[in-house]
């Protein structure tokens, strides 16, 4: 317990450093720094591409359309958001939900490896592509890869990495929910965990959720296929 409490501490106070971080360019336009949000002591932990709007108002990952499906996803498997910790490559919104740049990611790199030394999760789910071909160290698109877990060292750490899609696919493209829930229906064997019965995720996000109205570009534009 002493452990947990020291790396929770730990984490507070490497958030406290990085909201000031200007190791790139976005600094100047961000709101905010998104460090990320969830259980310090988490076995899952997500990792998504960047901040949108939403994001860099509010501080938190994942809090648009696409968050609200990320909830449902792990309601189906028995989770809450506060079971898991949800982070992503990048730190600060990009403009215009642009792409991250090469630049951006390798100097927030080095805050995504602390976050998961601190944290020690046992599974890390990689969100689309930027996030799969950083923590993979392969440039193969998450539609060859989603689905099939990796042991790979991350942070100091041997995890299992586990790509899937971005949830915002799915808002793009109902059809994609169902591959999305099937995908995430593995995730507590991979816990080693047993499922909750019951129906399955496409079958409960209600059909204003495919709204994609506030996405601002092409799904394909942010790597999310």
């Amino acid at each position: 317990m002493e452990d947990v409490v020291s790396r929770a501490s730990a984490l507070r106070a490497y958030a406290d450093e990085t909201a000031g971080c200007e190791r790139c360019a976005l600094a100047a336009g961000r709101t905010q720094v998104v460090f990320g949000a969830g259980d310090p002591d988490a076995d899952l932990m997500f990792v998504g591409e960047a901040p949108g709007f939403h994001e860099d108002q509010e501080g938190i990952p994942f809090v648009g359309q696409a968050g609200k499906l990320l909830d449902r996803l792990l309601g189906e498997i028995g989770l809450e958001r506060s079971d898991v910790f949800v982070a992503n490559v990048l730190k600060c919104r990009p403009p215009g939900n642009r792409d991250p740049l090469p630049d951006e990611i390798e100097s927030c790199q080095p805050h995504l490896f602390r976050q998961i030394e601190l944290i020690r999760p046992k599974l890390v789910a990689t969100l689309g592509n930027f996030a799969t071909k950083l923590l993979s160290g392969s440039q193969q698109g998450i539609t060859k890869v989603h689905g099939v877990e990796q042991e790979v060292m991350l942070g100091g750490l041997r995890v299992t990495l586990y790509p899937i899609y971005h949830p915002a696919a799915a808002l793009y493209t109902p059809a994609m929910l169902k591959v999305l829930a099937e995908d995430f229906a593995r995730i507590p064997a991979l816990l080693g965990r047993v499922a909750p019965a019951g129906p399955s995720a496409a079958a409960v996000v209600p059909s204003q959720v495919v709204e994609a109205a506030d996405l601002q570009p092409a799904a394909t534009q942010l790597g999310l296929f």
